[in-house]
C-alpha cells in the first residue's frame, strides 16, 4: 500500500512512481492513495512528551567526549540526554544526493541540548516546505549514573512516517532508557525525493536514506562506549516505515556487522496490500521498487523541475532550493527503498525467502487492528457504510476472489461493514504477512512474535471520532507504552507499558525478550499477546484468529 505506514502525523511508507504510457495516469492515482494514507498520520508528535527547550547549560549537566569532539548534554533525574548530535556533515549543495561524509571533528564543547531540525519535508497538513537538509543528527538518551563494566545495551530507533514524513525528536526515550537501563539512539534520515531519488547520473538510485542510517550505526559503532554502551549489543528497532528499514538492512550485505538484533514493528520484509486497500482505483503497494522504476521517474522528475538536459541535469537539480523538492508531490514520488542496485542487490522479500540476511535475533509483531486506522481515516472520503460499498472494495482490491473473502469475512459477522473490510486488509496485508516472514526468518535465527492487542488504546494521534470504525489496537497505537507520553492509562495500562518495555530492553540486553515469550517455531507457532488486565499478555495463535490459512490459498 502507498504508505502503507501511516505518515501519521508522525508514522509512515509508500511507493515509487510508474513509467510508460500509463505513468501519469497511475502517477495521480498513487498520489491520491499517498495522500489518503499521509493524512491519517499527523499526529504523534502532540500526544509525546516534547523535549524540553534548550536551557542554558549548568554546571551539572554531562559531558562527553566522542570521536568527533565534546558534547555537553542535559541531566533530567534519571536520564540524560545529548540532542541534535551530528554524524555526518550536511549533505548540502553539491553533498545533496551523496552518500554521507563523516562529520568534522570540532574544538571546544558542543552544546548538545537541543535536538536538530527534521529532516526536510512537506507539512502534511498544509504541504509547505519544513525541516532542513542540514538534519543528519541523532538524539542520545542515557540512564543517569555509572555504566556496568560492560557497558550498557545500545538501541538505536528508526521513526516511522511513511519515508517522507517524521523525526527522531517525536520519540523522547527518558523511560525506556532509564527503567531499561539501555542508551537509546533515535535517527533523522533523508526523506523521501532527499533519501530515495533515482537518476542515471547517479548511477541508479542508491537508497540515501539507508545509507544515512548506516552511517548512524557505525557511528554508535566508534562513540557507544564513550556514553556508556556496549557496541556489541546494538539492536536496531523501528516501527512502519522504520520497522521496513530494519528489514532493509537484515538484508542488505552493506549492513552486516553494524548490528546484533532487531525489532520490527508493523512493518516485515512481506508487507503489501492490494488494489484499492486506502481508496479505490488505487494499485497494489509494496514498500520496495525496481532501480530502473525509480531511475525513470527520476528522469522524468528532473524534466517537470527544468533540469532535463541530460549533460547537466545533476547540477541543475542540485541547485534547486529544498522548497522546489520537498512538495507532497515529489516526496510521495520518492518514498519506496529501491532494489537491484549495490547497496540492496534484490527484493528483500525474495532474500528473505531465499535465507540471505543477517543471523541476529529478531522480535517481529503487529496490531490486532492495524488496518482500522487507515479505514477510519479515508472514512469521510471513501465511506464503507453498507454491504453494497464493501462488495465494492473486495470486488476490486480481489477480483474473482471477492466472493470468497466475503463468504470468510461476512459483514454481518462484523459490528459495521467497515469494521469487516478493516479486519481483511489487516489479516491479508498485515498479520498474516508478518506471520509468514516469521517462520522465514525462524528457520535459521531465533525470532519472538508478538501482537498488541489492546483495543482500549487510548487515541493520542488527535484521529477524529469515526463511529463506525473504532480504532481498538489500530496501527501505532502501541509507540506511547514505549516512549514518553502524556497517556490518560488506566492501571492496567500503565502496567503493560511497563512490561513492554521490559521485554524490548531485556531483549537488547540477553536476545531473549521474556520468560513468558514463546519463540517462533514448531507445528503451531504462537505469538505474544500484548494486552493489560489478567490473561492480558498471554501466548496465542495468531494465524488462528487472522484466518491465515485462508490468505495462504487466496495469495496474502
Amino acid at each position: 500500500m502507498p504508505h502503507p505506514l501511516p505518515v501519521r502525523r508522525s508514522l509512515a511508507i509508500g511507493p515509487t512512481g510508474p513509467t510508460g504510457p500509463t505513468g501519469h495516469r497511475r502517477a495521480a492515482v498513487r498520489t491520491g492513495l499517498a495522500a489518503a494514507l499521509l493524512a491519517c498520520a499527523t499526529a504523534l508528535a502532540p500526544a509525546l512528551v516534547p523535549a524540553p527547550a534548550a536551557a542554558a547549560p549548568d554546571r551539572a549537566d554531562p559531558v562527553v567526549h566522542t570521536a568527533q569532539g565534546a558534547l555537553r548534554g542535559r541531566a533530567h533525574g534519571a536520564y540524560e540526554t545529548f540532542r541534535g548530535v551530528p554524524y555526518a556533515q550536511p549533505p548540502l549543495g553539491d553533498l545533496r544526493w551523496r552518500a554521507p561524509v563523516p562529520v568534522r571533528p570540532w574544538h571546544g564543547v558542543r552544546d548538545a541540548g537541543a535536538s536538530g531540525p527534521r529532516c526536510a519535508q512537506a507539512d502534511l497538513r498544509t504541504g509547505a516546505p519544513v525541516g532542513s537538509e542540514d538534519c543528519l543528527r541523532l538524539d542520545v538518551t542515557r540512564p543517569a549514573g555509572r555504566a556496568p563494566a560492560r557497558g550498557r545495551p545500545v538501541m538505536v530507533w528508526l521513526h516511522g512516517g511513511a519515508f517522507v514524513s517524521g523525526s527522531a525528536a517525536d520519540y523522547p526515550a527518558g523511560r525506556l532508557a532509564a527503567r531499561g537501563d539501555a542508551v537509546v539512539v533515535a535517527v533523522e534520515y533523508r526523506l523521501g525525493v532527499f533519501g530515495l531519488f533515482g537518476h542515471p547520473g547517479l548511477g541508479g538510485a542508491p537508497d540515501f536514506t539507508l545509507a544515512d542510517q548506516r552511517a548512524a550505526l557505525r557511528w554508535v559503532r566508534d562513540n557507544a562506549r564513550r556514553f556508556g554502551g556496549d557496541p556489541g549489543r546494538v539492536t536496531l528497532f523501528g516501527e512502519s516505515a522504520g520497522a521496513l528499514s530494519a528489514c532493509a538492512h537484515l538484508v542488505a550485505p552493506e549492513s552486516a556487522g553494524l548490528f546484533h538484533r532487531a525489532v520490527l514493528q508493523s512493518g516485515s520484509c512481506l508487507t503489501s496490500m492490494p488494489k484499492g486497500a486506502v481508496m479505490p482505483g488505487a494499485p497494489a503497494w509494496s514498500p520496495w521498487a525496481r532501480e530502473r522504476d525509480t531511475r525513470a521517474a527520476g528522469e522524468a522528475a528532473a524534466r517537470r523541475l527544468g533540469c532535463g538536459r541530460a549533460a547537466d541535469a545533476l547540477r541543475c537539480l542540485r541547485a534547486l532550493p529544498a522548497a522546489r523538492l520537498a512538495t507532497p508531490e515529489l516526496m510521495r514520488a520518492f518514498s519506496s527503498v529501491s532494489y537491484g542496485n549495490r547497496p540492496l542487490p534484490e527484493e528483500p522479500g525474495r532474500a528473505l525467502r531465499a535465507g540471505r540476511f543477517r543471523r541476529v535475533p529478531v522480535v517481529q509483531g503487529t496490531n490486532r487492528d492495524e488496518m482500522r486506522y487507515f479505514v477510519a481515516d479515508s472514512f469521510a472520503a471513501y465511506p464503507v457504510r453498507d454491504e453494497r460499498d464493501y462488495r465494492a472494495r473486495l470486488r476490486d482490491a480481489f477480483g474473482d476472489a471477492a466472493a470468497a473473502v466475503e463468504r470468510r469475512y461476512p459483514a454481518r459477522g462484523f459490528p459495521t461493514p467497515a469494521l469487516a473490510w478493516a479486519a481483511v486488509l489487516t489479516d491479508r496485508s498485515w498479520t498474516c504477512t508478518t506471520l509468514r516472514a516469521d517462520r522465514l526468518l525462524a528457520a535459521r535465527v531465533p525470532v519472538y512474535g508478538y501482537e498488541f492487542a489492546d483495543r482500549s488504546a487510548p487515541n493520542l494521534f488527535g484521529l477524529p471520532t469515526v463511529p463506525e470504525v473504532p480504532y481498538g489496537a489500530a496501527h501505532g497505537f502501541e509507540l506511547p507504552y514505549l516512549f514518553d507520553a502524556r497517556a490518560p492509562f488506566t492501571a492496567g495500562q500503565r502496567a503493560l507499558s511497563a512490561r513492554m518495555t521490559d521485554a524490548w530492553t531485556r531483549f537488547a540486553r540477553t536476545s531473549v525478550p521474556g520468560p513468558e515469550w514463546p519463540g517462533f517455531g514448531g507445528p503451531a507457532p504462537r505469538v505474544l499477546s500484548l494486552a493489560p488486565g489478567a490473561g492480558g499478555i498471554r501466548p496465542v495463535d495468531a494465524a488462528a484468529v487472522h484466518r491465515c490459512a485462508f490468505w495462504e490459498r487466496h495469495g496474502a
